[in-house]
């Protein structure tokens, strides 16, 4: 299929821009190489999240704004964070343009969500010779439904299971609690130090008792954080964001662990 004539806007949360700004040129040349045309605004700022959820949804009208006037004209927004993504899906008003803001909220889509959904990708030219585990965010997982929920009594399914299956040399590992938090929960990880931590280290365990190299997912966020503890703890196992997986094609050099 072509994808050409769509106009996909980019859009790249602000931890992603100022820490792992690679992760946003993996989601863009991704895109680009499975023929979409990508357009990325370059004055796009945070998407009000922390303000919003810390109860200060007012100090998020101008994101809001911005978010609106960059964007309008796009077919689809893309982005590689499930979290900023069902924020905007969710809370997006622009003021006075209410009934114009559910219009854009519904073009928006974590990238996971758009490769399967719109674009129905069944094969991907991309090589990752390690031993992976998978990390399902939360937003991801129960807010997006990018997985089922084990909690429920219905079939398993998994978005991204489905695309790294497709990459060459992959093994995906199997996990004791496949869809638990890792504790970061944003501004929770400092609210409740103690916990967040204790959650994230139960998450890492579970991925070292099965002998990852590295620990992959949607939102680079909990990466983030899991990856914190990995280095804290002197650990040889990297995370590594989906994207950055999925566009590691057979002819650039793979990465090597750090040891």
């Amino acid at each position: 299929m072509n994808y050409s004539n769509w106009k996909i806007g980019l859009f790249i949360p602000c931890y992603v821009d100022q820490f792992y700004p690679q992760v946003g040129i993996a989601t863009l040349e991704l895109l680009e190489k499975l023929g979409c045309t990508v357009t990325f605004p370059l004055n796009q700022t945070c998407c009000g999240q922390p303000m919003a959820n810390s109860g200060f949804e007012h100090l998020s009208r101008s994101c809001d704004n911005l978010f609106y006037d960059l964007f309008q004209d796009c077919d689809y927004i893309v982005s590689p964070s499930g979290s900023c993504v069902l924020h905007i899906k969710d809370h997006l008003k622009a003021d006075n343009r209410a009934d114009e803001s559910k219009v854009l909220r519904k073009k928006v889509y974590e990238l996971v969500e758009f490769l399967t959904d719109v674009l129905k990708i069944e094969s991907i030219e991309a090589e990752f010779p390690y031993r992976v585990g998978l990390h399902q965010g939360c937003h991801g997982q129960r807010g997006l439904h990018l997985s089922q929920m084990s909690e429920l009594n219905a079939a398993p399914y998994s978005k991204p299971v489905s695309l790294l299956k497709q990459v060459k040399g992959l093994e995906l590992i199997d996990l004791d609690r496949t869809d638990e938090c890792c504790g970061f929960g944003g501004t929770f990880c400092v609210s409740e130090e103690a916990v967040s931590v204790k959650m994230g280290k139960d998450r890492v365990s579970d991925h070292i008792r099965h002998n990852a190299e590295y620990i992959t997912g949607s939102d680079m966020s909990c990466l983030m954080h899991l990856g914190g503890i990995l280095s804290r703890g002197n650990s040889n196992v990297q995370v590594k964001h989906i994207a950055e997986i999925l566009n590691n094609s057979i002819t650039k050099q793979k990465p090597e662990p750090i040891h």
